[in-house]
């Protein structure tokens, strides 16, 4: 039987187009969807019919259900994307990835356009090429133009500029700068550039091919091998030209999906003026259904990149696609059709991202069975050999001093396997001055005792001895917490009421976790030691200087960044231009240092 609000609301819930939420005992939103019939969809979840288990984990967790109407199922995609964006719901595909590839814009409303790189489109009337990823610099694509057609790369200011620059000298740029080129004449190569940019290759390839030769004859032999890295990259690029795209629209992007159980790969192939720009692969969890997955993808994928919504968009699946048109052809100010392709070019490119998706998934899942059993499936792991209720929470502490100096303790917390670097706490030893480790960590558990949340476990560095000493400080907290510890010689675990360790292979996971613990509260605790006694060598050599007090003494320290050495070298000069050390405070230290004083 469903909760008592989620029985209510499948009684009032509309028979109209709109968003709906589901909601967890805390009130979270779990889940967010669109439908063209709010009541039909949402009963569905809370039918008899057999579903999926990763759709019954979810609806397991529902307490309560809410909606939106919308006037159309356009609209609820565009309300469904904006939604998911801002609360990121457990159960539905995010887009993570928010880096832009770059593309070449250029702007034909200047008298002399220059090639700059952008990493996001915008709705100015100049003219963008791209995306360029995976196999292809964008930087070598200027290069290339560059050395065909010498066009400019610099900003905007470059009229104002005295004389040409370099570019000129080594025949990268005409310098329309310095008027040595006509406007007519420059507009000319910045149609060839449009043109090569557009998939017309063989012009600047026989450019290029002639530059290589003529280097070569005058024996510029690094000139000609420059030359022809290009031409490699120029067989790159005509390598990418689909052949049949001429007549089918020569900007598209082409989707698929493919899930297995909660986890999903969504790859996209890119193809822009003709050309095969590459494949993006991105993957999700916690994924419900894959019709609604991949519609979800589209709608944020899309939103962040309005100028590159290619005309035609080609889905690898069946689905209703007249909802996603719209919503794309709103969001492009376009017409934007929405395709499943059955034959042809287009569906080989459904195809080709079909096969990226599966084989990105494979792998991905691969890598996090792997990952799991290194962290998450280690501590389960821990737990059982053990035979304790939880390894969820595994605290580690550690002392460090030298010659009883500087006495501090860290603590390191790792939770589900993995460290919570938020949860890493530092200790300067108060209670005493002598060399005693029992002293140290007595107080370090004590204080630690009386402030948040107690782990599961407590990791102690050493042998059956120390172990001993620290269960007897524990009990006398009052406290009762599940303690190890774990032996650095011979990476022996010893537990409480036993003499024998238990020994673990090298390559158990749950010893790996714990030796990556102890590792990391070792280092927490010589980084916190070395950073105090670099501090008090520091102030104990500025201490020694005659006029210099606890404020000017700071002055000088934050000035240097907290490096002494960088006071010693500095001049009279350089120091009596910081704000707040006059001429006698830098004379003392200038002589200080140089042994006058």
């Amino acid at each position: 039987m469903f909760p008592k609000k989620v029985q209510e609301k499948l009684q009032i819930i509309p028979n109209s187009s709109g968003v709906y939420f589901m909601l967890d005992t805390h009130g979270q939103i779990i889940y967010i969807g669109k439908a063209l019939s709010l009541t039909k969809r949402v009963k569905s979840y809370f039918s008899i019919s057999v579903k999926e288990k990763k759709v019954l984990a979810m609806v397991e967790c529902v307490c309560d259900i809410d909606y939106a109407v919308t006037l159309s199922e356009k609209d609820a995609l565009s309300l469904e994307a904006n939604l998911i964006k801002k609360h990121k719901p457990k159960y539905n595909i995010l887009l993570k990835d928010d880096k832009h590839a770059p593309y070449i814009r250029i702007n034909l409303k200047e008298k002399y356009p220059n090639l700059s790189v952008v990493r996001r489109i915008t709705l100015d009337g100049a003219k963008y090429f791209g995306p360029y990823f995976f196999g292809v610099r964008v930087n070598d694509i200027l290069d290339i133009l560059r050395s065909c057609y010498q066009v400019r790369v610099c900003g905007n200011n470059f009229n104002k500029a005295k004389r040409a620059c370099l570019n000129y000298d080594i025949e990268l740029c005409k310098a329309p700068c310095q008027k040595l080129i006509s406007e007519e004449e420059y507009r000319h190569q910045i149609e060839k550039v449009i043109a090569f940019l557009s998939g017309s290759i063989n012009p600047a390839k026989e450019i290029l091919e002639d530059k290589m030769g003529q280097a070569a004859d005058r024996e510029d032999f690094e000139g000609a091998i420059k030359y022809r890295e290009q031409l490699t990259m120029v067989a790159k690029l005509k390598e990418r030209i689909i052949a049949g795209l001429e007549n089918e629209g020569k900007d598209l992007d082409a989707f698929s999906i493919t899930t297995r159980g909660e986890h999903a790969a969504v790859s996209v192939v890119v193809c822009r003026h003709g050309k095969l720009m590459g494949v993006k692969n991105s993957i999700h969890s916690g994924v419900l259904e894959k019709e609604q997955a991949l519609e979800q993808f589209i709608a944020q994928y899309y939103s962040g990149q309005i100028g590159d919504i290619p005309k035609t968009i080609l889905l690898s699946q069946d689905m209703k696609t007249e909802g996603l048109s719209e919503f794309l052809t709103t969001l492009a100010g376009k017409k934007i059709e929405v395709v499943v392709p059955k034959i042809g070019i287009k569906k080989k490119l459904v195809d080709m991202a079909d096969k990226n998706a599966s084989e990105q998934l494979v792998k991905s899942i691969e890598g996090h069975v792997r990952d799991y059993d290194r962290h998450e499936g280690a501590a389960e792991r821990l737990t059982q050999i053990l035979g304790i209720p939880s390894c969820k929470r595994i605290e580690c502490y550690d002392v460090s001093h030298m010659s009883g100096e500087n006495q501090v303790a860290s603590g390191v917390c790792f939770i589900n396997g993995r460290p919570e670097k938020k949860e890493y706490r530092r200790y300067k030893i108060k209670s005493h001055s002598s060399i005693d480790d029992y002293l140290s960590l007595k107080e370090v558990i004590d204080r630690r005792i009386k402030k948040g949340e107690l782990p599961n476990l407590f990791v102690i560095d050493g042998g059956k001895g120390q172990l001993s000493a620290a269960q007897e400080i524990i009990k006398n907290n009052g406290v009762v917490i599940d303690m190890i510890s774990l032996a650095e010689r011979d990476e022996w675990i010893f537990v409480p009421n036993n003499p024998e360790p238990i020994i673990l292979e090298k390559s158990d996971t749950a010893l790996q976790l714990l030796q990556r613990i102890r590792d990391e509260a070792h280092r927490f605790a010589v980084d916190y030691h070395r950073t105090l006694r670099s501090k008090k060598q520091v102030f104990s050599e500025l201490d020694e200087i005659k006029g210099i007090g606890k404020t000017k003494r700071q002055i000088l320290l934050k000035a240097f960044n907290y490096k002494i050495d960088e006071i010693k070298k500095s001049s009279f000069e350089t120091l009596v231009n910081i704000k707040g050390i006059d001429k006698k405070t830098a004379q003392a230290v200038v002589g200080f240092f140089e042994g006058n004083f």
